[in-house]
């Protein structure tokens, strides 16, 4: 689409608020730190972890300025802009130790302050104010649609929806679209159904079986106080792409309606925050695509090159920091790597390094640096050696969720057990390019998927004192030294 008006405008509003960040940040260097994920990635938990961890002593051998002992100290700060609300850091912090349970997932944006008192290597004290923004990457992947028109999603939605295994899930939303004409006169009653129908076919789509990531619009399965409004009540319609919508038809509505959504979520949600952002960590749950079947591993593939495309990357620079601010480091992280035994760590880190591959080599040569690591922001598992026979299979211990099943077995959510998930290929390719592929949950059975990785509960701790009991871990300290082990230096 062309560049109108109101790009330049919003163009403006961010180079003025990018002035006014970088004085303020002059005399107190502040890193603005990105963390999104899709839906059961795992965003909270990570937040919460590094904040423990820092603040109450954690293993960080990796994190150079922690294990080298030159941070002082780490506190929370309060809350910096009055307009987001905070992270319920204690709250998350008491439901993974003392409730045992995991935190409940991100729905709106919230942010938190951390202060990390630190010794330069050339003995000099510094002090970096670290702000973590913590926001659901549903939202992210609407950033896209400032760029289309209402004809071109309504296409781009009806194609993605007529492919397995959408198709089937989107019968209900489809039986309803081939009664309205788009022509006909604008009716609330048809439009608040179709957006109904629409909005089921995108929550179903997002279930365990399924686990699709490329699910705009975002809010549509997260509305917030904006339920029931015109500006999410809207639907696509099997319109032509360089077509005009006639005056007050149905067409026409959905357009307005269209336009309203973008002028009251996207973009104020780029201009006030994601422009804003320096470092970005995007965490992905592979292990939910590989339960799910080959079509939701794709779906997880262009949804994290989409969500790379949205990205302002490159080198920072004077001028930059500026106008217009520029992430420099990008960090991929495959979530749950606990769920395997370690000898399968590097075959989740490579599934993601292949599902990024081609969004990062569009990002080649502007100077940002873009890295992809297996973690667990909370190690729930413990590892173990199982005998099979006369076999003997690397597995792992942990407490399945209430109501987890395997084999036929169902749990209680109190027994620990011990579990083989499955060995992840050496190479992943041919799980992308079509030529090895895996059985799902999507089309088959359970026990006949050839993955199949259970939800556990946040481990038993043991208390010291009075203090927390450090989370355990898997590269926390790895994911820590890129996204700021450079500012700390």
């Amino acid at each position: 689409m062309a560049f109108s008006f109101q790009d330049m405008v919003e163009e403006a509003r961010l180079s003025a608020r990018a002035l006014i960040d970088y004085g303020e940040h002059f005399f107190n260097p502040t890193v603005r730190l990105g963390v999104t994920g899709l839906s059961r990635a795992g965003k909270t938990v990570f937040i919460t972890a590094l904040i423990h961890g820092l603040t109450r002593g954690g293993r960080f051998p990796v994190f150079e300025a922690y294990a080298s002992g030159r941070i002082a100290r780490a506190h929370l700060a309060p809350q910096p802009d009055d307009a987001v609300p905070r992270f319920a850091y204690e709250t998350h912090l008491r439901a993974l130790v003392e409730e045992r349970h995991w935190p409940n997932s991100t729905v709106d944006i919230s942010e938190l302050r951390l202060v990390v008192d630190y010794q330069r290597h050339n003995g000099a004290d510094r002090t970096l104010t670290l702000d973590i923004v913590d926001y659901p990457g549903e939202w992210l992947l609407d950033l896209p649609l400032l760029q289309k028109s209402y004809e071109q999603w309504s296409a781009e939605s009806l194609a993605l929806s007529r492919e397995a295994p959408r198709a089937h899930l989107a019968a209900g939303w489809h039986a309803h679209l081939a009664t309205l004409k788009p022509d006909a006169r604008e009716d609330e009653q048809a439009t608040l159904t179709a957006a109904k129908l629409f909005t089921d076919y995108l929550r179903a789509c997002r279930e365990e079986r399924f686990a699709m990531s490329l699910l705009p619009p975002g809010r549509f399965l997260m509305p917030g106080n904006l339920a029931g409004s015109p500006a999410l009540t809207f639907a696509p319609l099997d319109v032509p792409v360089g077509g005009q919508a006639p005056d007050g038809s149905l067409w026409a509505m959905m357009v307005r309606r269209f336009e309203a959504y973008k002028d009251v979520v996207v973009r104020p949600f780029f201009r006030d925050h994601f422009a804003r952002l320096d470092r970005q960590i995007v965490l992905a749950d592979a292990l939910s695509a590989f339960n799910s079947g080959p079509e939701a591993l794709h779906d997880l593939e262009a949804a994290l090159a989409g969500i790379l495309d949205c990205f302002n990357i490159g080198r920072s620079t004077f001028l930059t920091s500026l106008f217009r601010p520029r992430i420099d480091r990008i960090l991929f992280a495959a979530t749950k790597a606990d769920h395997l035994h370690h000898s399968s760590h590097d075959r989740l880190e490579a599934a993601l390094r292949r599902a990024v591959t081609q969004a990062v080599a569009r990002a080649e040569n502007t100077g940002a640096q873009i890295d992809v690591v297996a973690l667990a922001a909370v190690r729930a598992t413990r590892e173990a050696q199982v005998a099979h026979g006369r076999d003997k299979l690397p597995s792992i211990l942990g407490t399945p969720a209430a109501g987890e099943s395997a084999g036929g077995e169902f749990f209680d959510g109190n027994t620990e057990v011990a579990t083989f998930p499955g060995d992840l290929p050496l190479d992943p390719e041919p799980l992308f390019n079509g030529t090895d592929a895996f059985r799902g949950l999507s089309t088959e059975a359970a026990e006949k998927s050839d993955f199949r990785f259970l939800r556990f509960r946040p481990p038993k701790l043991a208390r010291e004192g009075d203090d927390e009991p450090a989370l355990p871990h898997i590269r926390l300290d790895r994911a820590l030294q890129f996204l700021i082990g450079d500012k700390l230096s």
